[in-house]
This record gives C-alpha cells, sequence and structure tokens, in this order.
C-alpha cells in the first residue's frame, strides 16, 4: 500500500544559497527552481549525448541504454506524485553517469578503466566491477528515501530493505545479461557480458553491489549517530 509522504513541493524563500535536501528534508523544491535538479539534468545530458554520439559500437550502445531509458522513464513518469530529495538526485545522476560513461566503450574496453588497469597493474579492466559496487554504494540512499517517504516503511525496513534490494536486482541484472547475450542478441554476447574471461564475474557483481549498499548503509547510519540525526 502506497502512502502518502506528507512532502511538500514547495519553493523555497530566495536566498543566497538554495537548500540542499535530503531524504528527511520537509519540503521540496518545484522542478522550475530547483537548480540543483536542473544542474544534475544538463550534467547528465551532456555525459550522455556524448556516449551516443562517440561510441564506436552503437549495437551494444543501445542494449546497455535500455536500462537507462527504463530508469528515466520511472523518474519522470513518478516525479509528480513522489519527488526525491536533492541528495538522492545527486547519487542516482553520479550512477547513471557512470553507466552512460560505460556504454560508450563497451565496459571492457572503457579508457578510464584501462588506466586503473596500468595504475595499479591489475590483469583486467575494472571498470564494470566499478560501476556494479556503485549500484550498490550510490542507489541504497534513495531506495532508502523510497522505503521511509513512498511506502512509509518503519525504519528498520528502510535500513534492511535496500541491502536487500541491491542483491536481488544485482542477481536479476545478470539474468538479464544472459538473456541478452545468450538468448536475444547473442552476436553482441561478448561486449555486452563483458566477462573478460572470469567464470565468476556473474558473482563477483552481485557482491559488488551487496557489498556496496552495506557499506553506504552503515556510513549513512555512521553519519546520523555523530550528527543526531534522526527521523521525527
Amino acid at each position: 500500500m502506497v502512502v502518502d509522504s506528507g512532502l511538500q513541493n514547495k519553493p523555497y524563500p530566495r536566498g543566497p544559497l538554495m537548500p540542499f535536501t535530503n531524504a528527511i528534508s520537509p519540503d521540496r523544491t518545484a522542478f522550475t527552481r530547483n537548480y540543483w535538479l536542473l544542474g544534475f539534468l544538463v550534467v547528465f545530458l551532456a555525459i550522455w549525448i556524448n556516449s551516443f554520439v562517440g561510441t564506436p559500437d552503437m549495437a551494444n550502445w543501445k542494449l546497455e541504454n535500455v536500462l537507462t531509458f527504463v530508469g528515466l522513464a520511472v523518474l519522470i513518469g513518478t516525479y509528480r506524485k513522489h519527488q526525491f530529495s536533492d541528495l538522492s538526485y545527486l547519487l542516482i545522476c553520479v550512477f547513471l553517469c557512470l553507466h552512460v560513461y560505460g556504454s560508450k566503450y563497451t565496459y571492457a574496453e572503457n579508457p578510464f578503466g584501462y588506466w586503473l588497469q596500468d595504475v595499479f597493474e591489475t590483469d583486467r579492466n575494472h571498470y564494470d566491477r566499478i560501476v556494479h559496487f556503485t549500484f550498490g554504494f550510490l542507489l541504497a540512499y534513495p531506495m532508502r528515501e523510497v522505503c521511509l517517504n513512498w511506502f512509509g516503511f518503519p525504519k528498520w525496513v528502510a535500513w534492511l530493505l535496500p541491502i536487500e534490494l541491491a542483491l536481488s536486482f544485482g542477481a536479476f541484472y545478470e539474468l538479464v545479461e544472459w538473456a541478452v547475450a545468450d538468448v536475444f542478441f547473442p552476436e553482441q554476447g561478448d561486449a555486452y557480458l563483458g566477462t573478460q574471461g572470469d567464470i565468476w564475474d556473474a558473482q563477483k557483481d552481485i557482491f559488488l553491489a551487496f557489498m556496496g549498499a552495506i557499506v553506504a548503509t552503515t556510513i549513512v547510519s555512521y553519519l546520523k549517530r555523530v550528527f543526531k540525526i534522526y527521523e521525527e
């Protein structure tokens, strides 16, 4: 059962610095006055367009960005009734930017991943591992906000459920990868999967998303205790 979060979509008073809202902020700034959100949108669109224009593998770009389109559709479709905080939108924006940057070259051929591979002398391009970790690390907080403000779940559920969802979504995504690469678009299989010869790639990706959510939840819990920030 979905409950009204009670958050009000109000313009904040004009001042030298626009408030930066978090999950427990009582108000949300209207879209046209929310310069934080407009800035996030501009940055994301610039990176997304660049990934589209500069990709050497358009077929892979389209496959990788199916979930990008789905995610944006959900954010837009739910905005009128449920708005995230500025902090959640920032975290979502960073994750989407990492993902679409990966889709430009394929995850296995990502230049930043190659740079890290040279610097740390690793045996593979780890950019895909970074994005799987950040899925849990960056999206655990928005998922917690959904639990608190959209569905009105108890606080302990809002702490635990994002970790479980990161694990579940991570496993579901690996099933999607298998279906895309082996059933629907086998010609794009190697580029889309990006396993780089690691037979345990799927399990490691799931584990990293799971650990990312645990780390993020632990950090948020610690900061709330240190600064004595509590939900009402």
